[in-house]
């Protein structure tokens, strides 16, 4: 029994000292941002929304960033813990993890395309989407392979750019790029139905019970 619950205890460890917490705050930043930017109803852009429309750009690929972190779930299943452990423990935090922060990614821009709507502007919805997995897709492929985190782009922007565009340059980079861009936009449009399923059932069912009230 004391085997087990020190296992236990050596794989909670694991996980949460690791990445779990840290990367979910930092998926979490750019969605409490969203509806500070894309929830006002007034039109009016002072120079603060401006302000932090850039921050929540720059931070925006912390979110889908959270689908590489499959790469800790595989090495927890190297590590050697059982098998309860690791069907109990390992897969479902990371997998809950994982799609906390990219549900997080898809509701930021559903705010966004909500955003645009509201202001007539509901045809560069599909194209703001499009450019945003873009971007993330840069942003993920740079903080994977090149180690940089979103503030690097205040404390260090002129190694982030000459790194980006050299690898935007590069073959294996774009193919990489390019095939995070597709993963992105497939799991994105996926999750997004669901989401706005979810969303206009439980509106409906709110409806209904104040129509019965």
């Amino acid at each position: 029994m004391s085997d087990k619950f020190f296992e236990l205890l050596s794989a909670f460890s694991n996980i949460y000292s690791g990445w779990i917490l840290w990367n979910l705050f930092l998926a979490f930043i750019p969605l409490g941002l969203s509806f500070v930017l894309f929830r006002r109803k007034t039109a009016v852009r002072p120079i603060w929304w401006w302000v932090l429309l850039v921050v929540f750009i720059a931070f925006l690929p912390n979110a889908p960033y959270m689908l590489t972190d499959v790469i800790h779930l595989i090495r927890g299943i190297r590590a050697g813990y059982s098998g309860w452990v690791i069907a109990l423990i390992f897969i479902p935090l990371h997998v809950t993890a994982i799609l906390a922060g990219f549900e997080a990614y898809v509701i930021s821009l559903i705010n966004q395309g909500s955003y645009l709507k509201r202001h007539g502007a509901e045809k560069w919805v599909l194209k703001a989407e499009l450019l945003v997995h873009a971007l993330c897709a840069v942003g993920i492929y740079i903080g994977r392979f090149r180690r940089f985190n979103s503030w690097d782009l205040v404390s260090s922007p002129t190694d982030v750019v000459l790194t980006t565009m050299d690898d935007l340059t590069s073959k294996r980079p774009i193919a990489v790029i390019v095939l995070t861009f597709i993963v992105l936009t497939v799991t994105y449009w996926i999750l997004k139905q669901i989401t706005l399923g979810i969303y206009l059932r439980i509106r409906y069912a709110k409806q209904g019970k104040d129509v019965m009230e």
